[in-house]
């Protein structure tokens, strides 16, 4: 077993001017030559890392924001975030240049997968990477977030596929009279594998296989367009030994010489299989779309609707934001006690609470304490009454929480995703992390004025093995009520002592056990 890597010198950055044989028809970079150099980026930061070769896995859904044209300077930084076994993610920023108008755009933030490849029969076990700024830290922590997704995403896309199937709207394009058969988008292109086309394991370049989907892709362009790449050897032609390579779906938008959009014509399958690959293509749709809208949220928009086809991306959202907020800088300390410690910061109209319990139990077991919701009534006088809606798996559940009333105000109510998350490494933390989300299933009343919390939940930190560090983060706006205290504005009395009631549960709890 080998152990390779210095992490630290895992960054590369490439600048490229893009010449006229690099653009398409309209004078812009073509995406093909794009994932060229993004591939060929992110591949050398993975094996700087790796001390050995690195094949690309899986790139992840890349979204370009910004078009660039000839004479533009593209900018592409990757750098390995998190190490896992004989794997890596390596994230990747391209922006693009216009020298003289000194502008500088951002094209894509992406991620991508790659394998170490050891010489021989030798075995590989790689060396986490070397967290040296607050942004190293945040993107290993969150390495792990988007694995869950990536692994995640097949069990997602089959549950849309088995909701379609129930749904007889997706028949609707097979009645209309000017749809156009989609047998008749069909492309197939054969290329030869030459040595411009290989890279230094002698094998076809993942970037060059990237830019001929693209190509054949835009020819056949219908809105979605699936790609699947074969390989066959030369002297044994034989269709039946094809090897699968890659499989990608690229989204297209047509436009005319103003660079306004245009209208594709639809589409209708006209077999059993089109009408799957139709079905799967809404799927996909559904799931993209769904992560463009959490993923680009901002923190003061209202809660995000709970479905099927954002459920992966909301549950990273959560976790994230919550990792965003307890590594920002700027802490002021505001009130200091024995087991106690508050902090607030404030951005904005958003005012951010964090408060430190030192806690005489393992970190597993208040871990396992704060994470059931249920259980918050019996030391959070804020909570009146808490039910869970939905267990949607072992780590994640929906609640709906009542506080008690005010003077002259209604009571309020919340609809909470919870999600928790167990350390990969002893070092890091436990987290337990809580956002509004909306379920159809659970509309506002008249009875209670509903509330949302922003952000909100526990990072838990190990310090022996009979004690732990519990911190509480939350973050309001202006007429969001705190889930910790109701006070924030004024003593930090109420704060404290919910922080004390916290402690004393936890420790009578764990005495039990």
């Amino acid at each position: 077993m080998e152990g390779r890597g210095a992490g630290a010198g895992s960054g590369v950055q490439m600048c490229q001017t893009v010449f006229p044989g690099h653009a398409n028809q309209r004078g812009e970079l073509s995406a093909g030559q794009l994932l060229k150099w993004i591939d060929a980026t992110a591949c050398l930061a993975a094996e700087k890392h790796a001390g050995v070769s690195c094949v690309t896995a899986s790139m992840d859904d890349i979204q370009f924001e910004e078009t660039a044209r000839i004479g533009q300077i593209i900018t592409i930084k990757a750098k390995v975030n998190r190490a896992f076994s004989t794997s890596m993610e390596v994230g990747i920023k391209v922006t693009v240049q216009d020298t003289l108008a000194n502008i500088e755009k951002l094209v894509s933030v992406a991620y991508a997968t790659y394998v170490a490849k050891p010489v021989g029969a030798g075995k590989i076990e790689l060396k986490p990477v070397k967290l040296l700024s607050r942004e190293d830290h945040l993107a290993y922590s969150l390495a792990t977030e988007r694995r869950r997704i990536r692994l995640d995403y097949e069990h997602v896309f089959q549950n849309l596929m088995q909701e379609s199937n129930k749904e007889d709207g997706y028949y609707d394009t097979l009645k209309e009279e000017d749809a156009i058969s989609t047998d008749l988008t069909h492309v197939q292109s054969i290329e030869l594998v030459l040595p411009p086309h290989a890279n230094h394991h002698e094998n076809a370049f993942g970037g060059q296989i990237m830019a001929w989907m693209e190509t054949v892709a835009s020819i056949s362009a219908s809105v979605e367009v699936g790609v699947r790449v074969e390989a066959y050897n030369c002297e044994e032609w034989i269709k039946d030994q094809a090897r699968h390579i890659n499989s990608a779906f690229l989204i297209f938008n047509a436009v005319n010489d103003k660079g306004e959009l245009l209208t594709f014509p639809r589409v209708k399958p006209t077999t059993k299989d089109g009408m799957r690959r139709y079905r799967g293509a809404i799927a996909r749709r559904r799931i993209r779309l769904a992560r463009k809208y959490v993923l680009s949220a901002k923190e003061d928009k209202p809660s995000d609707p709970w479905e099927r086809s954002n459920q992966a991306y909301l549950s990273y959202n959560n976790i994230a934001t919550l990792t965003h907020l307890a590594a920002k800088p700027g802490w002021e300390i505001t009130s200091t006690l024995d087991d106690v410690k508050i902090w607030t910061q404030e951005e904005g109209d958003v005012l951010s609470l964090k408060v430190e319990m030192q806690v005489k139990i393992p970190a597993d077991l208040a871990f396992s304490l704060l994470s059931d919701f249920t259980r918050r009534q019996q030391w959070d006088k804020h909570y009146l009454t808490c039910e869970v809606l939905q267990a949607v798996n072992d780590d994640e559940k929906i609640y709906y929480i009542t506080s008690p009333s005010m003077t002259g105000h209604k009571p309020k109510d919340f609809v909470i995703l919870v999600s928790r998350r167990q350390p990969c490494k002893p070092s890091e933390p436990y987290i337990v992390a809580g956002k509004s989300v909306t379920l159809t299933s659970m509309p506002p009343s008249s009875e209670y004025c509903r509330s949302e919390i922003l952000c909100a939940g526990f990072q838990i930190y190990s310090d022996s093995s009979s004690s732990c560090t519990v911190c509480y983060f939350n973050q309001v706006t202006s007429g969001v009520l705190p889930h910790l205290a109701a006070d924030l504005t004024g003593s930090s009395k109420s704060i404290e002592g919910t922080a004390l009631e916290c402690i004393k549960f936890l420790e009578l709890e764990g005495s039990k056990y």
